[in-house]
Parts: structure tokens; sequence; C-alpha cells
């Protein structure tokens, strides 16, 4: 990417960080909408989880022996 995109790139991200902690409401009624970025490790591990599922069972059902189709 050029250097102009990386800076206006930067620009949203702190005018993001802006907005979010200084105009959005939250509306936090469970007790881990509290917790700082629970969402993001949240999504962090669910990704892993699916990644780590999805390798497993292509090793189990999808993966066979070289000479499978030649027997």
């Amino acid at each position: 990417m050029k250097k102009w995109h990386w800076i206006l790139l930067g620009i949203l991200t702190v005018i993001s960080l802006i907005v979010e902690f200084t105009m959005v409401e939250h509306h936090g009624d469970h007790w881990w909408s509290h917790i700082p970025a629970f969402y993001i490790i949240l999504g962090l591990v669910g990704s892993a989880v699916l990644i780590f599922l999805s390798l497993w069972l292509g090793k189990l059902i999808l993966l066979r022996d070289e000479d499978y189709y030649d027997r």
C-alpha cells in the first residue's frame, strides 16, 4: 500500500476510537459487556476453534491415501 493509504487508515482508526469512547452509548446488560475487549477475544478464540476444527475434520474425512483411487 502507498504511504497515503496508511495515513488515511490511521486517521480513520483514530476517529473511530474517539467516536467509540465518547459518543456511543453502551447498553451493557450482561456481565461480559463490561469486560474490555471481550468481543475481540471471543472473535479470536471462535475463529481459531473454527480453523482447527476444519483442519481436524479435513484430516478425518477428506484426507485419503495416495493410492486411494488406484484401488
